[in-house]
């Protein structure tokens, strides 16, 4: 029986491969990426996923012998496969592809309202200090009844969080500027622990000074893109406020959608109706229709994945007023979003993540003595698994992708040999678009220039694979080959208990 952490990589891989990628207007991004890859040599069932662009290197005979050897499959399902693969690979674009893995975009509360306010969108009004002055100096200007200091993290749980000046909560109401500035003294250059946090907290460099809104009622809004509707859709509920999933579970009725055409936008009966199903009468519901309008209009012009308004709720002085918003952005979009992904908070990543950005690497370190060096997330976390499951612990997840370059193999080593705790690294590599000799030039590249001091265990299969073998063997280097990857893992875990 396969392990939970196994089946749930493979339901995940599962479930990322077959679902298309809906892109927002006029993105011209091929939709798959396919790959055949075997989780678990030892778990029973096998999971072979299929993704489209495969193998583009290999003939047919050598592909189908690979499928037949490997995944013990029958010719005219290995047939199938390959036939599968070439069909999608040539519909999908002409050109060649390159994969990175990227990193979701994190923009703080007060980017997001500024994007929002720029488009028309109506939020409450706010200053962004980095100083108490600038706090105090932005309450007085605010002139406001009552006033809203946040501090500027990505986690949640502000307002129960703690900071390290001994101030609880990262979210104060006030009505006296002055207390504005006294406060931000305590949270201004100090950290905030809260839920989502490491437990000494994250460092507080900005907060946002806010007119606080009274709310006499709150409601639900998104836009998103459903594979099933092929566009976006729009989704809303009179019940605000809480956890939408909630509403969804115990009061399915409650839930309304409106699908839009993509090419024709929203229309205004889509907009009316849906500020009627919230719940916004007379004058409020045309507020509400224009609003849902200008969220649709932003999310096309952004080129965003969801934007969900929660709550998205009206004042007792009658105003419509979006109060809290959750931005995803589509990352295949970048090349035309500069300025938004140039806002991109970087600051509470560990450096070594950020310096993994930096070369298209994905990187996330863990406690254990065993670096993980794969190539897509669904083979990281089942390496990592199987590390653990032979009596091993991994020391990160490092993630390659595709479109691998000698150059980000090298850079990777660096990265996996700069932290102490790496007592062994085990390279596991299912060469679908990646060229495993690319890789495996890579890695006698590292070990040579820098000098490799901990055990190496390569494990790599598919693509040019033989001709990777003769560069491990022939480079007279002390590297450890291993046939699947339950030999990697143990042969890996040896290493470090022989030390």
């Amino acid at each position: 029986m396969a392990s939970p952490v196994a089946a749930q990589a493979g339901k995940l891989l599962r479930h990322l491969a077959l679902r298309p990628r809906l892109l927002a207007a006029r993105s011209q991004t091929p939709i798959f990426l396919p790959v055949c890859m075997k989780i678990f040599p030892f778990t029973g069932p096998l999971c072979i996923i299929l993704l489209p662009c495969v193998l583009r290197s290999l003939k047919l005979p050598t592909y189908c012998v690979h499928l037949r050897t490997n995944y013990r499959t029958s010719s005219l399902t290995s047939l199938c496969l390959f036939l599968w693969s070439l069909f999608l690979e040539v519909t999908s674009c002409l050109k060649a592809v390159q994969l990175t893995p990227r990193r979701w975009l994190n923009l703080q509360e007060y980017q997001s309202k500024k994007l929002m306010s720029d488009n028309g969108v109506k939020v409450q009004r706010f200053f962004v200090a980095d100083t108490a002055n600038e706090a105090l100096e932005a309450a007085k200007k605010l002139n406001a009844k009552e006033i809203v200091l946040k501090a500027q993290i990505l986690a949640g749980g502000r307002g129960k969080g703690v900071f390290s000046s001994g101030l609880k909560g990262g979210v104060h109401l006030t009505k006296d500027p002055k207390v504005v500035g006294q406060l931000a003294k305590q949270m201004i250059g100090y950290n905030l622990a809260t839920k989502q946090t490491p437990k000494e907290g994250v460092k507080v460099n900005k907060v946002m000074v806010a007119e606080a809104l009274d709310i006499s009622r709150e409601t639900y809004l998104a836009i998103l893109m459903d594979r099933a509707s092929n566009g976006p859709v729009l989704v809303g509920s009179p019940q605000g406020g809480v956890d939408i999933e909630e509403v969804a579970a115990t009061n399915p009725e409650l839930i309304f959608k409106e699908q839009i055409d993509i090419i024709e936008g929203i229309k205004d009966s889509q907009a009316q109706r849906m500020a009627e199903n919230l719940g916004f009468l007379g004058p409020l519901k045309n507020q509400a229709a224009d609003q849902i309008k200008k969220l649709y209009n932003l999310f096309l012009k952004i080129d965003a994945t969801q934007v969900e308004v929660n709550p998205f709720g009206e004042t007792p002085e009658g105003q419509v007023v979006c109060f809290d918003a959750k931005i995803n952005f589509d990352d295949n979009a970048e090349f035309r979003q500069k300025d938004i992904f140039a806002m991109d908070d970087k600051s509470e990543n560990e450096p070594i993540e950020n310096e993994a950005a930096r070369y298209d690497l994905k990187y996330i370190g863990l406690d254990g003595n065993i670096a993980c060096f794969v190539n897509g997330a669904g083979l990281a976390m089942a390496t990592c698994d199987i590390i653990f499951l032979n009596g091993g612990k991994p020391a990160n997840f490092l993630d390659l992708g595709g479109g691998v370059k000698e150059s980000q193999v090298y850079q990777a080593f660096k990265l996996l040999t700069a932290d102490p705790k790496v007592e062994a690294i085990l390279v596991n590599i299912f060469g679908g678009i990646v060229n495993c000799a690319i890789i495996a030039n890579g890695i006698t590249k590292a070990c040579r220039e820098l000098e490799l001091k901990v055990p190496l265990v390569v494990r790599l299969e598919g693509t040019n694979v033989h001709e990777a073998q003769n560069i491990l063997n022939n480079s007279g280097l002390p590297i450890t080959s291993a046939v699947d990857l339950e030999d990697a893992a143990k042969k890996a875990v040896a290493s470090v208990t022989k030390k």
